[in-house]
């Protein structure tokens, strides 16, 4: 079953995340209103956070960088994210379940 958080489109496949910056640890918390909830080690300052979310979910997933691109919410807590290649909805879930 696929989560609330992640859908499959034409185009790639979308998550929806809610990022806590300025955590002690990067990690996945949980879920929050819809949302995979992510604490980030980076500051909300310049660009950090969002810096370190793309590069951590690139390690996680096992996809480069420029596969994984912002649709909404750089300066928001609540980001729209989009990934596409190779990668499928079950792997995204896998690597990234609560």
């Amino acid at each position: 079953m696929t989560p609330i958080w992640l859908k499959q489109t034409p185009t790639g496949i979308t998550l929806n995340l809610h990022c806590q910056p300025g955590a002690k640890l990067t990690k996945i918390v949980g879920l929050h209103d819809g949302c995979l909830k992510i604490s980030l080690q980076a500051p909300a300052l310049e660009n950090k956070a969002n810096e370190m979310l793309l590069a951590w979910l690139s390690k996680k997933l096992k996809v480069p960088q420029k596969q994984i691109q912002f649709l909404s919410g750089q300066n928001s807590h609540k980001k729209r994210l989009e990934i596409w290649g190779s990668i499928t909805p079950e792997q995204i879930t896998q690597a990234l379940s609560p």
